[in-house]
């Protein structure tokens, strides 16, 4: 079963901490998402049953196999999605990366091959897309295209 989109977003974070060479633990996990340590507990022992990070996360929190699996497909879309964002539609660093975690869940349901080829052509057309504003409610920006 794949990771729900509250867990990419910490599966990213945990990634993301433990490539900075930083010690990855539940207030660092706190830290980056800017959420409550209670939060991050909860979440790893959802993550714990499902078996993408190993049981004792008190002092520091390591991925399973499975969790590194998990990890390797999330980035292999993540990149390109991040990429996208931040390249073709110029959305700043902090931006790009928050609409790339909040894609990321969808971009899962598609066979990769598909979505790669989907946002090559999104990326052939940059030049007529426009971002709109967020909706209040939801914090993602959408895509407006002139024409394909």
């Amino acid at each position: 079963m794949k990771p729900c989109s509250g867990q990419i977003k910490y599966l990213i974070a945990i990634k993301e901490i433990a490539d900075s060479g930083e010690n990855v633990r539940c207030v660092t996990i706190s830290r980056h998402l800017g959420v409550s340590r209670p939060s991050v507990s909860k979440m790893l022992r959802g993550l714990v049953s499902r078996g993408y990070v190993h049981e004792d996360f008190c002092s520091s929190v390591t991925l399973t196999p499975e969790g590194r699996k998990a990890v390797d497909e999330i980035f292999s879309c993540f990149t390109e999605v991040y990429m996208f964002f931040h390249k073709f539609l110029g959305l700043p660093h902090e931006e790009a990366h928050e609409q790339a975690v909040t894609f990321i869940p969808r971009s899962l349901r598609i066979p990769a091959r598909d979505f790669r080829v989907s946002l090559k052509e999104l990326s052939k057309n940059a030049g007529r897309l426009h971002i709109l504003p967020p909706l209040p409610e939801t914090r993602i920006h959408r895509i407006s295209c002139t024409s394909f």
